[in-house]
């Protein structure tokens, strides 16, 4: 069984904490770990394969973070880059033709917090007999109070009778009482060929865009004709872009993925666009007759909200969150986040507290799915909804310390083996001092290497690069001084990660 991760979504409902470049399923929320760590770990139990779907930027951060989680030497990491996002139904397709038709997937998304594991093996175990007899399979929670923000599904034991929108107040209160409506997870288990054929019949426009934009990512799979992959006769398995498996090799930090471009299939920009936008629920699962749900009661949320995050934290004797830099005089049932600052409180309840050091939210407990409302304010002249104090780039991080009109200074760090782009600026010069490592620097046509205590000045327009040959983290401190210092003022001459290109 392979497990399809779906990582789209930024998220904003839990911004500052979440944000799209590092989106709330990344984020090490629980004892030091992501949701995204959480759902690979609780899924390498049943499933032999996990096969990531993301954008480019969080394909970077689910590499980081799966190379974290201890996986068996024999479990095989695939990753689907989408330039663009047009939905669950194009990104569970384009994952499924690079899958044997016979292959059994187990679909989830990877920002959801499952409590009761134990039952959960249990419905999935129940979910791959019915997805073995060629079933589409849905996962229908018990609902635990009248939630007006999930859409509902109608059964009659495990027969779905009918799907339903978001309802009022009034309508989920009538859905609580007869007791025969769940909701609707966004998790699905389904032969890979059997939902392939689905989608081709109810949504054809969505299944033909796919199967063209997955054909362009390997011209030699239009010459193949016979083959048990997903697409029956239009291609090879082996003429998938995965080629062959891709194995796992032990390390400290758990199984280290080998990557290679055998295991990532990145979608062209103009393909993906080209694909039309639509949920898997809308495209196949409401149309089709072999839809069957498994009633599950599992501890699940989709901590869509910071009122579901508080319901989920641990708490102190005052119902306050538990959190080292909190201090409070009769304050209670509060949320409070906060890794930097001291946060202190007196006299108050039900309140909702986030710093990030870049952004302060306070709300009151059962409005902050108003946040979302907030980012639409904030992205008008910021760039607070897009990224954090601490940015994550192919080549390490770096840490905004210092932020004013005429000057910024960043804290880098390199990882071993890690190389920037060849670049220039337009509108800043930057002077570079290393803390620790050895930082190899190019500079116009001239290489100079640089150790602790030492420094190097970029002028202005002039090309350059640094990297770190080491073996240890490169740390340097970056001061910029200009008219203008946009992270869009860099002109990428060479670029080890390619993102000059359109995925």
């Amino acid at each position: 069984m392979t497990n399809i991760i779906l990582c789209g979504g930024s998220g904003t409902r839990l911004w500052p904490i979440s944000r799209t470049l590092m989106p709330k399923q990344f984020v090490k929320l629980f004892n030091g770990k992501s949701l995204f760590e959480l759902t690979l770990d609780r899924n390498r139990i049943f499933c032999q394969k996990s096969f990531i779907v993301s954008s480019s930027e969080q394909y970077l951060l689910a590499q980081d973070q799966t190379q974290e989680t201890p996986l068996k030497e024999n479990h095989s990491i695939n990753y689907l880059l989408e330039p663009a996002a047009r939905n669950t139904a194009p990104a569970i397709a384009l994952a499924c033709m690079a899958l044997d038709k016979q292959e059994i997937v187990l679909v989830t998304p990877s920002d959801h917090l499952i409590k009761d594991e134990k039952e959960y093996q249990a419905v999935i175990m129940r979910a791959k007999e019915a997805a073995e007899k060629d079933s589409l399979v849905t996962f229908g929670i018990k609902p635990t109070f009248a939630q007006t923000g999930f859409g509902y599904i109608e059964a009659d034991g495990e027969d779905v009778k009918a799907f339903h929108e978001k309802p009022d107040l009034k309508r989920a209160e009538e859905y609580l009482r007869a007791g025969n409506y769940y909701w609707n997870s966004g998790m699905f288990c389904f032969k890979a060929g059997v939902f392939l054929q689905e989608l081709q019949k109810h949504s054809p426009d969505i299944y033909q865009a796919s199967l063209q934009a997955f054909k362009n990512t390997n011209p030699q799979a239009n010459e193949l004709s016979t083959s048990s992959s997903s697409l029956g006769s239009e291609l090879s398995t082996s003429s998938s872009p995965l080629g062959s498996e891709v194995l796992t090799s032990s390390s400290p930090l758990g199984s280290e993925v080998l990557t290679s471009p055998k295991n990532v299939i990145k979608i062209k920009k103009e393909d993906m666009l080209n694909i039309p936008e639509n949920s898997i629920d809308y495209a196949v699962m409401e149309k089709s007759s072999k839809v069957k749900v498994i009633p599950s009661d599992i501890g699940w949320s989709d901590l869509g909200s910071f009122d579901s995050l508080y319901e989920e934290l641990a708490k102190d004797e005052n119902g306050n969150t538990l959190n080292e830099h909190y201090v409070q005089i009769d304050s209670k049932n509060n949320l409070i986040y906060g890794n930097e600052r001291k946060i202190a409180t007196v006299d108050i309840e039900d309140l909702i507290i986030v710093d990030t050091g870049d952004a302060l939210l306070i709300s009151k407990k059962g409005s902050s799915q108003k946040v979302k409302e907030i980012v639409q304010q904030v992205r008008q002249n910021t760039e607070l909804h897009n990224i954090h104090l601490t940015a994550h780039r192919p080549w390490g991080t770096y840490t905004v310390i210092e932020d004013t009109p005429k000057y910024k200074i960043k804290r880098i760090e390199v990882k071993p083996g890690g190389r920037l782009s060849l670049q220039k600026h337009f509108h800043r010069s930057e002077h570079w001092t290393v803390v620790s490592g050895t930082a190899i620097v190019t500079l116009g046509k001239e290489e100079k290497a640089l150790r602790a205590n030492e420094s190097i000045y970029i002028p202005m327009g002039e090309l350059h690069r640094l990297q770190n040959a080491g073996k240890l983290p490169l740390v340097l401190i970056e001061t910029q001084i200009g008219d203008y210092l946009g992270e869009d003022d860099i002109l990428r001459v060479e670029d080890d990660y390619k993102r000059e290109e359109s995925y």
